[in-house]
């Protein structure tokens, strides 16, 4: 097959836009020769288990799926009974960008708190956390954070252990969604194990869609008591691969040396520049009328632009709107973001805030 599309078009939209990173398809390439036994019992998802056994510590079980919806809902469903309910912030994915699939495929309720960084702490949850014993009202067990957040917003090791301390004692549990846990890793410059197991989660959507693979995130269980049913589970909602040993190389790949950091580290570097240059040119003179909505904490830059501005500059580069009632955007960085795509983009941004 020859190729389609424009290999010339770059943007910002997205880091689900890029593709896959040639290390990662030299893995899928590498498990490719031969038979495996199918639906997990292959090499290559054996040896998943110790590379996250290694990350995460012994004991923990991981059950790769699709992407990152699946492993939420999959992930959260083995954490609750049928009258339970989710604490999350009304950012979330979960709650936002799922369609709607964790209340109608998993068949759980979503209390969601208003957080004007996309983060929880202990206070918010306590506006949800309440209600048990009474029939009338879904049941508060479990509390579903994001990091690096939807605003790309980061919480320290601190601030996730001050949500488990809070709610372990109340019979909650705690789940990460990991989408873009491994730029957390990289700006954090801690080791996975830092801000998730040993800051008390229960339960991790892990994330590698987003830096680098395709189609390829894991359900981790970090407290073996705090989930059941996976195995059934997983199956259940339709997100068991049959040539799983496809999926698992690909977290392999990232995981087993550092292609991981590397290509986290390179796509908030890119933010960081990308922020940098737009701060340069705001204070030149260059760039006029934008100003950021939240700090640049990982690969995301979040900034308001001036009336039509976003459209015009969509001409040129892909982005979303993230409020579009506040001209409010997002400007995403992934692996293959290059120096020369921030240039391109700034110049551009600058030619038309002051046309």
């Amino acid at each position: 097959m020859t190729t389609i599309h424009d290999r010339a078009v770059r943007g910002f939209a997205s880091d689900n836009y890029s593709g896959v990173h040639p290390e990662v398809l030299a893995a899928i390439a590498a498990a490719n020769e031969g038979h495996q036994i199918a639906y997990g019992e292959d090499a290559y998802t054996a040896r998943l288990q110790e590379v996250f056994a290694h990350h995460f510590g012994d004991g923990i079980e991981a059950f790769p799926v699709f992407n990152g919806t699946g492993a939420n809902v999959v992930g959260l469903q083995s954490m609750l009974p049928r009258w339970g309910a989710v604490i999350a912030a009304s950012t979330a994915h979960i709650n936002v960008d799922e369609g709607g699939a964790p209340e109608r495929v998993a068949g759980i309720k979503i209390l969601n708190v208003p957080s004007p960084d996309g983060k929880l702490t202990p206070e918010l949850i306590d506006r949800e956390a309440w209600g048990w014993g009474d029939e009338h009202r879904a049941q508060p067990l479990v509390v579903s954070i994001t990091q690096s957040t939807e605003l790309g917003t980061l919480y320290t090791p601190d601030e996730i252990r001050a949500i488990a301390d809070h709610i372990h004692p109340l019979g909650m549990r705690l789940h990460l969604d990991g989408a873009r846990i491994s730029n957390a890793a990289a700006a954090l410059d801690l080791p996975l194990r830092a801000f998730t197991r040993d800051a008390g989660v229960d339960v991790l959507s892990f994330g590698g869609t987003k830096n680098g693979a395709i189609g390829a995130e894991a359900i981790v269980v970090l407290t073996p008591e705090a989930s059941t049913g996976l195995t059934y589970l997983r199956k259940l909602n339709m997100q068991l691969s049959s040539k799983m040993r496809f999926v698992s190389a690909q977290l392999v790949a990232l995981l087993e040396g550092d292609l991981y950091l590397r290509n986290a580290r390179h796509s908030n570097a890119m933010a960081a520049r990308l922020r940098r240059e737009v701060e340069e040119g705001i204070a030149a003179g260059a760039i006029r009328g934008v100003a950021f909505s939240q700090p640049t904490q990982s690969n995301g830059v979040f900034a308001t632009v001036p009336d039509g501005v976003a459209d015009a500059l969509r001409e040129s580069f892909h982005f979303y709107d993230w409020d579009a009632a506040k001209n409010e955007v997002r400007w995403m960085c992934s692996f293959d973001t290059s120096p020369d795509d921030v240039d391109a983009f700034v110049a551009e941004l600058g030619r038309l805030t002051t046309r």
